[in-house]
C-alpha cells in the first residue's frame, strides 16, 4: 500500500509500505477513501513533539470502506462506509463507558494517557490514516457506520473524525451558555469550527483573535464573528478587557504550542525545558474575566516555565483541557450534518491526491495560498 511517511523534520514522503492487515479478532480493515492533514500533524512535521522513527505512517482523520473484519466484529461488515475517530478506544473500560473515551485504559501501553492514530509510539504506536489501507482496532466500538441512505459526499462527513467533534466538545467542556461572551484564540480549522458552535450554544458575542489575516477574514465572512489581529493592536489584552467590560466568560485556546515564542521560550526549548510557547495561554489568562473559564484545546507540550498559576488562583479562574472524547459526539453531529444545522466543509481549501502530501504539508505549515484545511485522496 502507499502511505504518507515521516522522514524527519519537514520531510514527508509517500512510499510503498507493507499492507495493513488484521492483527486481532476484533480489528477491521478499511480502504481509506478520504483523509486530511490536521494541525496536530504539523507538530510532528515540525519536530515539536516526540520525534518519530523514519517511515512511520502518520495522520488521524480517515474515512473509508470496510474491506475485512475479524471474527469477533459484529457491529460493522465488509462494504460498510465508515468514519474512524482519531482516538483509539476499547469501548469497555471505565473511561469508555462514561463518555471519557479519549483516555481509554487499554489504548496506550507506553504511558498513562489515551492513544490515537498515527502519533508515535508514545501514543500507542498505531499506524496513521494517511494511507490506502488502515487497520482499525476495537471494531465494535470505534467505527461510525454511515447509513446507506446517506448521500453526503466524503468532505461533508470526514471532519466527524476529529475536527468537528473536537470543536463541539471545546464549547461544551468550556461551559459556554446563552448570553456568554466567548473569545476563541486561533482561526485554524478547530478555531473556525469552534466559532460556529459557540453561536449555536447561544453566545451573545464571539470574538476571534489570530495574526493571519486571511484566516481572520474567513472567520468574519463565514462565521460573522468579531476579529482582531493581535499583531496590529498594541496591548491587545487591555483592549479586549475594555471592549468586553472585564473580559470574556469563556476563552477557548485553539492554538496551543503553535503560538509565537518569546526569546525565553526559544531558549527553554533549546534546553529541553519547555514544550512550545505559552503565548496563547498567557493571552487567555489576561482576557478571561474573574470566575471565568479557560478551555485549552490546542495541543501543548510537556513542561513549561513561568506558568501563571498564581494569577489564575487569585482570580478564581477555571482551567479545562485535554483530548476530545469524540466517539460519543459522532452520532449527534452526524444528525446535525444531515439536518443542515452545521456545515464544516467551508474550511476545506485544498484537495490533493495523496501522492502530493508533501506539498499539502508545506502549504498548510507555511500558510501559503490561503490554506486552512488540506484533504488527501488515496
Amino acid at each position: 500500500m502507499k502511505a504518507v511517511t515521516y522522514q524527519g523534520r519537514h520531510r514527508i514522503k509517500v512510499k510503498e509500505m507493507k499492507d495493513a492487515v488484521l492483527q486481532h479478532s476484533d480489528d477491521i480493515l478499511i480502504r481509506v477513501t478520504t483523509t486530511a492533514i490536521c494541525g496536530s500533524d504539523l507538530h510532528l512535521y515540525n519536530g515539536e513533539l516526540k520525534q518519530l522513527n523514519d517511515d512511520y505512517v502518520i495522520g488521524h482523520e480517515p474515512m473509508g470502506v470496510v474491506v475485512d473484519a475479524g471474527p469477533e466484529v459484529s457491529r460493522v461488515k465488509v462494504g460498510d462506509r465508515v468514519i474512524i475517530p482519531f482516538i483509539v478506544s476499547c469501548g469497555k473500560c471505565i473511561f469508555c463507558q462514561n463518555q471519557m473515551e479519549s483516555q481509554c485504559d487499554y489504548a496506550n501501553e507506553a504511558k498513562n494517557t489515551g492513544g490515537f492514530l498515527g502519533y508515535s509510539d508514545a501514543y500507542g504506536g498505531f499506524q496513521g490514516a494517511q494511507a490506502e489501507l488502515l487497520r482499525v482496532p476495537y471494531g465494535n466500538f470505534m467505527p461510525f457506520v454511515i447509513p446507506k441512505v446517506a448521500e453526503m459526499e466524503d468532505e461533508k462527513l470526514l471532519l466527524l473524525s476529529d475536527a468537528l467533534p473536537t470543536a463541539m466538545w471545546s464549547v461544551e467542556n468550556g461551559g459556554v451558555k446563552p448570553g456568554d461572551v466567548v473569545i476563541i484564540l486561533g482561526c485554524g480549522p478547530i478555531g473556525l469550527l469552534t466559532q460556529k458552535f459557540a453561536w449555536l450554544k447561544g453566545a451573545k458575542r464571539v470574538i476571534a483573535i489570530d495574526h493571519v489575516d486571511y484566516r481572520l477574514a474567513h472567520a468574519s465572512r463565514t462565521n460573522h464573528v468579531e476579529t482582531y489581529n493581535f499583531e496590529k493592536i498594541p496591548e491587545i489584552e487591555n483592549y479586549i478587557l475594555e471592549i468586553t467590560k472585564g473580559g470574556a466568560d469563556v476563552v477557548i485556546d485553539c492554538v496551543g504550542l503553535d503560538a509565537k515564542r518569546t526569546g525565553v521560550e526559544m531558549l527553554g526549548s533549546i534546553l529541553k525545558l519547555q514544550g512550545g510557547s505559552l503565548g496563547a495561554f498567557r493571552m487567555a489568562a489576561r482576557m478571561v474575566r474573574k470566575y471565568g473559564t479557560i478551555q485549552l484545546t490546542g495541543v501543548y507540550g510537556l513542561i513549561y516555565n513561568a506558568f501563571p498559576l498564581g494569577e489564575l488562583f487569585e482570580r478564581n479562574i477555571t482551567l479545562k483541557m485535554g483530548l476530545a472524547p469524540v466517539i460519543h459526539y459522532m452520532p449527534r453531529l452526524y444528525q446535525m450534518l444531515k439536518e443542515g444545522t452545521v456545515d464544516p466543509s467551508d474550511i476545506i481549501t485544498h484537495r490533493f491526491p495523496m501522492e502530493k502530501a508533501a506539498l499539502g504539508y508545506d502549504i498548510f505549515n507555511e500558510r501559503k495560498d490561503g490554506c486552512i484545511k488540506v484533504i488527501l485522496k488515496p
